[in-house]
């Protein structure tokens, strides 16, 4: 730890993190191997994104050539995946990029990813239930003639209260207090059938591919018209450039699209704690997911942009419409069927990052003590969970999707930006460590990663930066009121235990 316990940039050695977890009270099961952590991954990343954003990208942004867009986010998020994978197997603890950086940046840097991430999960969570609810709602409606009352149907269908989200949130609450294995078994199953459903599309729809859909690959290049206020990309306000649709640029502008269908791989390393060998796993759980999924995504993006026209894909079921237009009724119901079911992981595996993280900072004091404690039979964070699932099942009741904005998104560029610098700090200050993963070609892998978050950061808008900068102004505050007088770490002198 860092000489100067009053800084709020002392560091947490590696060596006390990992004796933390092994007290009684505060101490995780470990249960997940290489397959669960690889299960949670792809369970996480492919939802609505790969359902919905292939069509937005594909039509607005890059055509047939999306493929390649697919590729590009893939390398940035696979330059963040190396940067995670020495971490996670390095610092084998719960909290993800909060814990990272407290070992490496110092507690205020992982003060502040910690908030970020508990925001983050929670509006992604709460995004992916709200997107859940729709979807059954569309299912029992043309399937079973069944309709929610409007008052329940939420306020994008109308309604006051989302039923079916916040029923969603504390059924996968209950799951996660039980443990993490039972969550990985009913991942697993959910899993399967999902990437089945992407399978089907990729098998069967080579079958309806036309040529002449794929002409030109990359569409002639399009000046974007320019946005203004506030709703204007950050990087067009600073320096005047706006995007480009179509042509060569036109694949990076779609890759900053399509770059958030990734979103997700990151939580894997949140689960370090419960795995039972880190070293080995937690960099196959990570790669791994990230590149099947990666795998799948160009696949199924090459067969629906050869089925259908780019000009002519559906901004809202491109997968579903695509075997429309090819009056194929059958494989859209089980398209719609597959989304419905896999959005379930992806909440559920949302929710899982956000306690984990939670957990970790009020292990280290920075939050009440008492939400760090496990339950007797689970070892599982039960009252974080509880109190979260409980929190979000109202957020998700109440919330309508288009006021969750691009928060999410942000908040894992932020991680990712933070975690390729701790990476690069650690190797300096802490060369003797053990690493059973080592990002290869440091600093140079690192230094990429951080400009590929930041480049993709830029061209969020800027009412989504100053949301974000609100965000964590309230977090320093409590930081400063609550965290920095409670942290375990910084008591260290007065107490016998540190």
């Amino acid at each position: 730890m860092s000489k100067d316990l009053n800084s709020p940039f002392r560091t947490k050695t590696v060596e006390q993190s990992i004796r933390d977890t092994e007290e009684p009270e505060h101490a995780l099961r470990k249960s997940l191997s290489a397959w669960d952590l690889t299960v949670f991954g792809v369970g996480v990343i492919i939802g609505t994104g790969i359902f919905v954003l292939t069509g937005i990208a594909a039509r607005n942004n890059a055509g047939p050539a999306t493929a390649l867009a697919f590729v590009a986010a893939g390398i940035v998020c696979a330059l963040a995946a190396l940067c995670y994978a020495e971490f996670a197997s390095t610092v084998p603890v719960a909290g993800s990029a909060y814990t990272f950086s407290y070992a490496s940046i110092g507690e205020l840097p992982a003060w502040i990813i910690g908030w970020d991430l508990v925001l983050e999960f929670a509006l992604g969570t709460a995004v992916v239930a709200v997107g859940w609810s729709g979807y059954v709602r569309h299912l029992m409606h043309t399937n079973l003639g069944w309709d929610l009352p409007v008052g329940l149907s939420g306020p994008d269908a109308g309604g006051t209260f989302d039923l079916l989200a916040f029923l969603l949130i504390l059924a996968l609450t209950a799951i996660l207090v039980v443990g993490t294995k039972l969550s990985a078994r009913i991942t697993a199953v959910v899993v399967a059938i999902k990437v089945a459903v992407v399978l089907l599309v990729i098998v069967a729809g080579l079958f309806f591919i036309k040529a002449d859909n794929y002409s030109p690959f990359v569409p002639p290049a399009q000046p974007q018209e320019a946005g203004n206020g506030l709703h204007a990309p950050l990087v067009q306000l600073l320096f005047g450039y706006a995007p480009t649709n179509f042509g060569v640029m036109g694949i990076f502008t779609a890759a900053s699209l399509i770059f958030f269908a990734f979103i997700g791989f990151d939580v894997v390393a949140t689960a370090a704690e419960e795995t039972r060998n880190p070293q080995r796993d937690m960099p196959r759980g990570i790669l791994g997911s990230l590149v099947i999924c990666t795998v799948l995504y160009v696949a199924v993006t090459l067969v629906v942009t050869g089925m259908q026209k780019y000009t002519e894909m559906s901004p809202t079921a491109p997968l579903a419409e695509a075997f429309k237009s090819v009056n194929q009724p059958f494989f859209s119901g089980a398209i719609s069927l597959g989304a419905a079911v896999g959005l379930i992981t992806v909440s559920m595996i949302l929710l899982l990052g956000q306690t984990r993280v939670f957990f970790a900072m009020s292990r280290d004091g920075l939050l009440p003590r008492v939400f760090s404690v496990t339950h007797p039979k689970y070892r599982t964070p039960y009252r974080a969970t509880m109190l979260l699932g409980g929190v979000i099942a109202v957020i998700a009741g109440f919330t309508s999707l288009e006021k969750l904005a691009e928060l999410v998104n942000i908040g894992t560029l932020f991680a990712f930006v933070l975690v390729a610098l701790g990476v690069i700090i650690l190797r300096r200050t802490r060369p003797d460590l053990h690493r059973a993963f080592r990002t290869p070609w440091v600093p140079v892998i690192p230094i990429l990663s951080i400009a590929a978050s930041l480049w993709l950061m830029l061209n969020l808008p800027a009412e989504t930066w100053i949301r974000f900068g609100v965000w964590m102004a309230i977090g320093i505050v409590i930081y400063f009121a609550y965290g920095r007088r409670h942290s375990r770490l910084g008591q260290a002198g007065a107490d016998a235990e540190y």
